[in-house]
């Protein structure tokens, strides 16, 4: 079977794989799982329940939920009879919800929990356009997804449906994804059931997956990344549970066992200073036995010819310490698979030396997302790997990447004006990334036009790579650089509160439970600023960091400074912090 349109997934996978499990999702802390069969039954059933509404072709229909199985029976539902998806993120901002809902005039909401459904209640008088909202959890006063399931298996209307799904064309406009807007107003990205096929065809012939394996996805559907990955999963026929938080993924690990992750660097850090914290509770010959493996893992280089001895003293820090890390990972990890940003060198060296190999990659929303990426066959450290098959890529005089092909966009929503700002005449996207590529073909992100900036000397600096030096510390949590048009570079740095903890009862000092406190502790202030100092100076002059200031703050993405992909919202924190960034200068 050939597949042309979203929807063209499931009786291709229903036949193919039938799986006992393909989605899974908690509910009252156990996992709630739907065979194949009942997945495709919801997905029918959801659609002739949107009928019965009359929604018809072309209709937006929003969600705003966390990961669940509820989500894809949406998806699938309203997609085969012709309807858009505006998936949005469960951690939006009212106001940018109200932008986002305004413009593409979304008459069904879905909403996931009670907590989702009071936002949208409360900006329902500002939305004449929604005829329905429907909430995945019971919440009093709003209909339940069970009644549109019940309206839709009372109005079994299967020939209707079959004409609705020969109507939907390849070409036909299948999503509207909002951007998080980190440097400007959100945009709704058109996709086309083409652009996401073309990228999940290309992914599922590379990935070296086997049907039945699992993944644990965590990362937003109504992200475009993981979106892609989740079609991806259902068409080579892997089992997908759902997390209900980030803040129990080490738990889903455990209970899991997945084969394949899809994140970004942040889970993988984390990851990595909780093996940290346990290791700074060892003592004597055990601590000794720990940091030795840690400075063996930082030594790994992939590709390399590896000598006896290392491959000798590698055997024995896996049976020691690094089996501990698959256990982390519920025992079963195969690959993990990393995009957003880029990922800290020394993490690459230590997981692929604990038998754990990230590959990482690289793409946008306006690419449906993916653009390139390494994997088994091409792979090379401090890269995002070679351009996808199906896509062309060059890079302009100013050191700009430009992709075009069957991925790129279709243009933003209603602002046929900023369209144009980024597909010029010839249907090259640019991306806003300034790219290099070697004489093998492999890319490597050297930075963001927009971000990047000339100091008072005339110098350009590239922030994103002095934060990601900064953040090589585990004392140092996230970062800004700061410095246009100065005299030199300072930064906001957030600290590690954590580890800073643990390090303190490591070293007998009184931590407050006050972080503004704690920072003032003067050997505390000591430790920090060393950190800079080792990790924020550079060879070029340009580019040392010389004034810092540690916020007692913890960036997130509810407190703003940070997207719902996990990129820094730079224009926020600036206005945050600008009386600390003035003070530096």
């Amino acid at each position: 079977m050939y597949i042309q349109r979203i929807f063209d997934i499931l009786p291709y996978a229903l036949e193919r794989y039938n799986l006992d499990v393909a989605l899974a999702g908690r509910k009252g802390g156990k996992w709630i799982t739907w065979s194949m069969s009942q997945y495709c039954e919801m997905v029918e059933l959801t659609s002739y329940g949107l009928l019965q509404l009359d929604v018809n072709p072309g209709d937006r229909i929003a969600t705003i939920s966390t990961n669940r199985p509820e989500w894809n029976f949406v998806d699938m539902g309203m997609l085969q009879i012709g309807a858009v998806h505006v998936p949005l993120y469960p951690t939006i901002n009212d106001e940018e919800l109200l932008w986002a809902l305004t413009e593409s005039e979304a008459s069904v909401i879905f909403a996931g929990n009670k907590f989702l459904v009071q936002k949208i209640t409360s900006l329902m008088p500002k939305l004449p356009f929604v005829r329905h909202l429907f909430s995945f959890d019971e919440v009093q006063g709003v209909q339940p997804f069970s009644n549109l399931i019940e309206i839709g298996r009372n109005n079994y209307r299967p020939d209707l449906l079959n004409k609705r799904k020969v109507m939907v064309k390849a070409s036909d406009l299948a999503s509207i994804i909002y951007t998080s807007g980190t440097t400007s107003e959100p945009k709704g990205v058109m996709l086309s059931h083409a652009n996401h096929v073309s990228n999940v065809l290309v992914a599922s012939f590379t990935i070296r997956l086997r049907p039945n394996e699992t993944i644990l996805s965590y990362l937003p559907l109504s992200h475009s990344y993981e979106r892609m990955v989740n079609y991806v999963c259902q068409y080579i026929g892997l089992k997908i549970y759902y997390t209900d938080s980030v803040n129990n993924i080490l738990a889903n690990f455990r209970e899991v066992k997945p084969q394949i992750l899809v994140t970004v660097p942040l889970l993988l850090e984390r990851v990595y200073e909780g093996i940290l914290k346990k290791g700074m509770k060892l003592s004597g010959l055990a601590r000794m036995i720990f940091n030795w493996s840690l400075s063996l893992g930082s030594r790994y280089r992939h590709g390399e010819k590896r000598s006896l001895w290392y491959n000798i003293q590698l055997r024995i820090a896996h049976r020691l310490v690094f089996h501990k890390w698959q256990e982390a990972l519920g025992g079963r990890m195969k690959k993990i698979i990393c995009g957003g940003s880029k990922v800290q060198p020394h993490l690459l060296q230590v997981f692929w030396a604990a038998g754990i190999p990230v590959f990482e990659g690289y793409g946008l929303t306006e690419a449906s997302p993916l653009v390139a990426y390494n994997t088994e066959d091409d792979f090379k450290p401090g890269t995002i790997g070679k351009p996808i098959t199906d896509l062309l890529v060059r890079i302009s005089s100013e050191g700009e990447l430009l992709v075009k092909g069957a991925g790129i966009m279709m243009g933003y929503y209603r602002q046929p004006e900023l369209t144009s700002q980024v597909i010029d005449n010839d249907g090259w996207l640019h991306t806003g990334d300034k790219a290099e590529m070697d004489s093998e073909g492999f890319l490597r992100i050297t930075g963001r036009i927009k971000e990047i900036f000339k100091t008072a000397s005339g110098v350009y600096v590239y922030p994103e790579t002095l934060e990601n030096k900064l953040k090589q510390s585990f004392f140092i949590a996230n970062c800004m650089v700061v410095g246009e048009h100065r005299n030199y570079l300072a930064a906001i740095i957030t600290v590690n509160f954590e580890y800073l903890r643990e390090w303190c009862s490591e070293h007998h000092i009184e931590s407050s439970p006050d972080n503004s406190v704690l920072l003032l502790h003067s050997k505390v202030k000591a430790q920090l600023d060393a950190e800079v100092m080792k990790y924020g100076q550079s060879p070029k002059e340009s580019e040392n960091i010389a004034r810092w200031y540690f916020t007692p703050d913890e960036w997130s993405i509810d407190t703003g400074e940070l997207s719902p992909s996990l990129k820094l919202r730079r224009r926020f924190v600036i206005e945050k912090y600008k009386e600390s960034i003035m003070g530096m200068y």
